[in-house]
């Protein structure tokens, strides 16, 4: 497996928000997390970077204990993280956002600009210039710039036009093409399932549901996803 969570249990300090969550993933697959808010997505994306540490349970990166290691080490273990709200650096260029995650592999400026044209004609421009949709685009290239064993997208397309959106999941379904391993989070499930090998459900920290995207009843739907 590439990456495994068992049991895991996270804190924000005394406040529990993961009770047992379990997943697991193989080389190459896509895994959607799946689950209405606050149902512990995000967390449970932090705490697989080490940005909420866990108090119980294990995280397995390619065979290695990641339970209790730096955010800054797990990144270099090869895990792109594409956060929720982009996070670009505002005051430097697209061109300098992605040299500045640059590791020596197969991505490179010349492969993000082929997947995203749009990043290639606004090179030069600053980030905090670009639409919302434009910084996306910006975040998932300056993941890959670190050439990741697994790139993980926290709301791939909240709060995006449709036809970003559109240009977004191309590319998510061009990664796939390329063997990616991918990790998910999205709620627009008419995008999101063609592109799935498997989704994983969360409710109210806890993992609750495990299985293909075909498996995935109405019933389920609004058992689980619905508002």
């Amino acid at each position: 497996m590439l990456l495994e969570l068992a049991k895991v249990e996270t804190f924000y300090g005394a406040s529990q928000a993961l009770f047992g969550v379990d997943l697991h993933m193989a080389e190459g697959e896509v895994v959607a997390l799946m689950g209405r808010n606050g149902m512990g997505k995000t967390t449970t994306i932090r705490s697989i970077f080490g940005l909420s540490p866990l108090r119980h349970g294990t995280i397995r990166f390619d065979g290695k204990d990641i339970s209790a290691t730096k955010p800054y080490r797990i990144a270099r273990l090869g895990l792109g993280l594409v956060p929720e709200g982009r996070r670009c650096f505002a005051n430097l260029t697209v061109a300098e956002n992605l040299l500045a995650s640059a590791r020596r592999g197969v991505w490179t400026i010349k492969e993000v600009n082929a997947l995203f044209p749009r990043l290639a004609e606004r090179s030069g421009q600053y980030a905090n210039t670009l639409s919302g949709g434009e910084q996306q685009m910006l975040a998932v290239g300056r993941a890959l710039m670190t050439n990741p064993q697994l790139i993980v997208l926290d709301e791939a397309t909240e709060g995006l036009a449709p036809v970003i959106r559109q240009e977004i999941w191309k590319a998510i379904a061009t990664l796939k093409s390329r063997g990616q391993s991918i990790l998910v989070v999205d709620k627009t499930l008419s995008e999101l399932l063609p592109v799935a090998d498997r989704c994983v459900i969360l409710e109210r920290g806890s993992t609750v549901w495990t299985g293909m995207p075909q498996e995935l009843t109405a019933e389920l739907q609004d058992r689980y996803l619905g508002v």
